[in-house]
């Protein structure tokens, strides 16, 4: 399978395709204040390159300054593909082939994450960390053996589930809920017995309370938002977000529409679960996973074809959530710029977050439970 640059998403968000597309809308700075010291996990990103070109693994002198403005430390991004496809571990070794070249290519830019220690070494020494993970098992199913295999080049977060059903359980939109399978289950106790992290993210919601009851281990659900606030069947139950803390894992708040019920959240709902989860979670358990890329896209006419046509892709593989259509665009448009981390943290300061509590859920706690799936 040939990759180009438009399907090196990385991130997989409901419509990634347009974060390579078109100038960002603030001009790229150095990351400043607290941003500029902190460790910055994005549990749930990606990279992309706006001003490359096909068949140009080496960044852009301009893509890379914009990375470093966004002030991520280290980012999650998704070896491809997702859903219920006949040729899917091929397509996981081609991107796998492709990322690798890109990063070889970028090897005083990026550093590939195999221990929790190396986001630490990417801060201190300029680079970006670059955290591989899968958002599905399509591409394992039975084979359990891969996900040694999977371990032994690079990646460290196996997402059980994407939105349908597969072999280990039922997805957010599949309609019978049917929770995992006991293929599921055999699945959860391989991963960690590979000292894998297990992420919950886009389970059904008895998938995800299942799956969170039989880890024996810290798991995630990297990026989601409070069903609480929004019943959408992408964001999380209370109940599930406490049992995933009270094993000692993080609940990674996204940057997208489902967090409100027009599919347009203003930057104060987006606040308004980051406060709700931190009272379900404690400050212990929270972070951030935007589930787009560092550098925001400005919506340019260009930005929103990419995006349609992306649309129209899930929706044709019967991939889309609820509430995904033409023009649908996959941002919380008040924090749609360069510096959105910095004005994040700055709002919920104001909200009486503590700098410690910013420290935490903007990295430290992602960096803790990193090292708790890892390492024995």
């Amino acid at each position: 399978m040939h990759i180009n640059r438009r399907q090196w998403l990385a991130g997989m968000g409901a419509g990634a395709a347009a974060a390579l597309v078109g100038p960002t809308p603030v001009f790229a700075r150095p990351a400043r204040g607290f941003l500029k010291d902190a460790i910055v996990i994005d549990g749930l990103g990606g990279i992309g390159d706006p001003y490359g070109e096909d068949g140009v693994t080496r960044l852009s002198a301009k893509g890379w300054e914009e990375l470093r403005a966004s002030g991520v430390t280290a980012t999650r991004i998704t070896a491809m593909p997702v859903g219920n496809q006949v040729d899917a571990w091929e397509q996981y070794e081609d991107f796998m082939d492709y990322f690798e070249g890109f990063v070889g290519a970028n090897p005083d830019r990026f550093l590939v994450v195999r221990q929790a220690a190396d986001i630490r070494t990417a801060k201190e020494t300029g680079r970006m960390g670059i955290i591989y993970g899968t958002q599905d098992t399509a591409m394992v199913g039975p084979a359990l053996d891969r996900l040694a295999t999977m371990k032994e080049r690079g990646v460290r977060s196996i997402q059980l589930t994407y939105n349908n059903r597969n072999l280990a359980g039922d997805g957010s939109i599949e309609p019978d809920n049917a929770g995992l399978s006991n293929l599921g289950r055999a699945t959860i106790e391989r991963i960690e017995a590979e000292r894998l992290l297990l992420d919950l993210s886009h389970g059904g919601a008895r998938t995800m309370a299942e799956a969170a009851a039989a880890a024996t281990r810290p798991p995630v659900i990297s990026h989601t938002g409070a069903r609480a606030l929004n019943d959408h069947p992408r964001n999380t139950s209370d109940a599930t977000m406490r049992a995933i803390a009270d094993k000692g894992g993080v609940v990674g708040l996204y940057f997208m529409p489902y967090l409100s019920a027009d599919m347009a959240p203003s930057g104060e709902v987006l606040l308004d679960h980051a406060d709700h989860m931190l009272r379900v979670l404690g400050e212990d358990h929270i972070g951030i996973g935007t589930d787009n890329g560092p550098v925001p896209p400005e919506m340019t006419p260009e930005t929103r074809e990419a995006w349609d046509t992306e649309q129209q892709r899930r929706i044709d593989e019967g991939i889309a959530a609820p509430g995904e259509k033409i023009g649908f665009y996959p941002i919380v448009e008040a924090y749609n710029s360069i510096d959105r981390l910095e004005r994040f943290a700055d709002d919920l300061a104001k909200r009486g977050w503590t700098q410690r509590q910013l420290e935490k859920l903007l990295g430290l706690n992602f960096l803790r439970v990193y090292g708790d799936a890892w390492e024995s």
